[in-house]
């Protein structure tokens, strides 16, 4: 069955850096934006006119529902900033979020990770051993029988680098990381363009360039 052509896309996590490269790679193709954003502070003067923000909290079910109702597709491009603590904001977050997707009707959705969720636990740096776990409790939600009717695609890039694009030279794995970096710009074209490329849908995608030889 075809895929629906996606016009409009929600976005969490808006203001780091991947967020805002899906939100210019959103924006090229005239898919319109809207961004749950909780500091309005640290959205971009120049991105703020061209999208839709609304001000709120990912962990707070009215402020989902207004980015998710609506949407034909959500991203997900949550993070802690520079707090490596434990935490299970993002966990609970997506977790709120699917659950949303699931009451009205959204399917589509792309969620950044982190390839460290292709290695052994024991192998993940120390420093980021609770942001890991987190990230395995968003995977381990997100791959639920729960949510097998919504077309979720995990997205499990290496380090992200402040790199010119690839154009489209990048390589996508499913199920390993092809590589130890990839530009943020391709990291945040490929999550768009998964949205409505079914061969990604249920998969753990590991993208990078360059690749490993």
């Amino acid at each position: 069955m075809m895929s629906k052509v996606i016009e409009k896309v929600g976005i969490f996590g808006a203001t780091g850096q991947t967020g805002l490269c899906c939100i210019e790679h959103a924006l090229k193709k005239g898919v319109k934006v809207t961004a749950l954003v909780r500091d309005l502070s640290r959205l971009p003067e120049d991105i703020a006119p061209k999208i839709n923000v609304i001000n709120g909290n990912s962990t707070i079910k009215e402020d989902v529902l207004k980015a998710v109702e609506g949407q034909d597709a959500i991203i997900v491009t949550l993070g802690t900033r520079h707090e490596l603590g434990f935490t299970t904001v993002m966990s609970d977050s997506l977790k709120l979020i699917l659950d949303t997707m699931c009451e009205t009707g959204v399917k589509p959705i792309s969620v950044c990770l982190s390839s460290f969720l292709f290695m052994d636990p024991e192998r993940v740096p120390q420093r980021f051993a609770e942001i890991n776990a987190d990230h395995k409790r968003m995977l381990d939600i997100l791959q639920s029988p729960k949510y097998e009717s919504l077309d979720w695609v995990a997205v499990l890039p290496p380090h992200i680098a402040n790199e010119p694009s690839s154009n489209n030279q990048f390589k996508v794995n499913h199920g390993s990381s092809p590589g130890r970096q990839i530009p943020k710009w391709d990291l945040g074209q490929f999550m768009v363009e998964c949205l409505n490329e079914p061969e990604h849908h249920h998969q753990l995608c590991g993208l990078a360039f360059p690749t490993l030889p």
